[in-house]
C-alpha cells in the first residue's frame, strides 16, 4: 500500500506583512521615548553647575535690592529730619522776632510809659506770638456763647443763665483751650450757663381728688 499524504499544517487567514508591521511601529516608539527622554534629562555635573549659576544670580539680586533699600531708608530719615529742621528754623524765627518784641517792652522807661501803653504794647506781642504758632497748626480754643462741648471744654462752675435758649452754653472763659493740627493739647476752662427758670413758671399743682370730683 502507498503512503498516505501528511496533512498540510493550517493557516491563518493573516494579511501579509501585518506582524512586520506592528514590530517596526513598536521599535519607532520605542526609539522616540528614547530620544525624548535624552532631551529632557541633564548630567548630574551639568544640573549642579547651571544650579549654583543660578544661586549666585539670585543671591547677587538680594544682594543689590537689600543695598537699594538701606540707601533708600537713610535718604528718607536725612529728607525727614532736613524737613523737621527747616520747620523749626521757621518756628524758632517768628519766636525771635516776638522775644524782640518783649525786649522792647520790657525795656520801656516807667518814667515815660503809662500802663495803658504798657498794655497795648503786651497785647500786641501777644497777639503776634499767637499769629507765630497758629501759623505751624495751633489753634486757640475760645468758646463764649457757643453750646458746651465736653469734648473740648471742661467745666469748672456753673451760672445761671438769662434764658432758656441760653441754658448749657459757656457764659465765661476762664482759661481758653489748645488744639495743634487738629489734636486737642488743653481744654478751655470754662462755666457753664444753666437755665433754672422763674418760679412763677412752675405748673399750678392740681387739685385733691375730692374737689375736682365735687
Amino acid at each position: 500500500m502507498g503512503k498516505k499524504p501528511k496533512p498540510e499544517p493550517a493557516v491563518e487567514d493573516v494579511a501579509p506583512g501585518a506582524e512586520g508591521l506592528d514590530n517596526i511601529e513598536a521599535e519607532d516608539a520605542a526609539r522616540a521615548a528614547t530620544a525624548s527622554g535624552a532631551a529632557v534629562l541633564e548630567p548630574v555635573e551639568q544640573a549642579v553647575v547651571r544650579l549654583e549659576r543660578e544661586l549666585a544670580d539670585w543671591k547677587d539680586r538680594a544682594l543689590r535690592a537689600a543695598a537699594e533699600f538701606e540707601n533708600f531708608r537713610k535718604r528718607a530719615a536725612r529728607e525727614r529730619d532736613e524737613m523737621w529742621n527747616r520747620g523749626q528754623v521757621e518756628v524758632i524765627g517768628g519766636i525771635l522776632e516776638v522775644v524782640d518784641d518783649l525786649a522792647r517792652v520790657a525795656h520801656l522807661d516807667p518814667a515815660q510809659t503809662t500802663a495803658g501803653a504798657l498794655h497795648e504794647g503786651m497785647g500786641l506781642v501777644e497777639r503776634k506770638f499767637l499769629k507765630v504758632l497758629e501759623g505751624v497748626g495751633l489753634e486757640r480754643v475760645d468758646p463764649a456763647g457757643q453750646p458746651f462741648d465736653p469734648h473740648s471744654h471742661e467745666a469748672v462752675t456753673t451760672m445761671p443763665a438769662a434764658s432758656a435758649e441760653a441754658d448749657h452754653t459757656v457764659g465765661a472763659v476762664f482759661q481758653a483751650g489748645y488744639r495743634f493740627r487738629g489734636a486737642l493739647l488743653r481744654p478751655a476752662r470754662v462755666a457753664v450757663l444753666q437755665w433754672t427758670g422763674p418760679a412763677g413758671d412752675a405748673p399750678a399743682a392740681e387739685p385733691p381728688a375730692e374737689e375736682a370730683a365735687s
